[in-house]
C-alpha cells in the first residue's frame, strides 16, 4: 500500500505528472468567516503517495472525507490513482492536488480531513473553523 508522503491544504493547487506542483497559500489549518454557516468558495488538498516499483502500475483508491465536530460529513469524494513509470527499485512520490469547491461549514470547532488508501485511514488533518467578530485583528508589520 502507498505511503503518504506529505499530505496538506492549500488556497489552491497545480500539479502537472511527473513535474513540479505549485502551491498558492499552503499549510491552511483555520478558516474564519463572518457569521456561521458560511460558504468556502476553495481549498485545495495536496497529497503525496510514495510508491515502490512493486505499488507502480497497479490501482489504487484514494479518498478523503471532512468531517464536522460532531462526525457529519462536510464533504467527500474517491478514486483510483495508478503511477506509471519504468520498473527500477527506488521509491515514486506522485502528487495529487484535490479541489474542494464550496465548502458548507456549519459549525465551528476544529474539523478532521481524513485520507484513506485502499480503504485504509492513513493521515488525518486538522482544520478549525471559527466566526471572526465585527473587527479584524490588528496587523502589525514588521519592516
Amino acid at each position: 500500500m502507498p505511503d503518504i508522503e506529505y499530505a496538506f491544504l492549500a488556497d489552491a493547487a497545480q500539479v502537472q505528472p511527473g513535474q513540479k506542483f505549485h502551491v498558492l497559500g499552503g499549510g491552511v489549518t483555520r478558516i474564519t468567516g463572518p457569521t456561521l454557516p458560511f460558504i468556502h468558495p476553495h481549498l485545495s488538498l495536496v497529497v503525496g503517495l510514495r510508491m515502490t516499483a512493486i505499488e507502480r502500475d497497479r490501482e489504487h483508491d484514494l479518498g478523503f472525507v471532512v468531517t464536522a465536530p460532531d462526525g457529519s460529513q462536510v464533504a467527500n469524494a474517491s478514486g483510483k490513482v495508478v503511477a506509471h513509470g519504468p520498473a527500477e527499485a527506488e521509491d515514486v512520490v506522485i502528487t495529487i492536488a484535490i479541489d474542494l469547491w464550496s465548502l458548507a461549514l456549519k459549525t465551528a470547532g476544529e474539523h478532521s480531513v481524513r485520507i484513506t488508501i485502499d480503504g485504509s485511514e492513513r493521515k488525518r488533518l486538522s482544520l478549525t473553523v471559527a466566526q471572526i467578530g465585527n473587527q479584524l485583528p490588528e496587523q502589525k508589520y514588521l519592516a
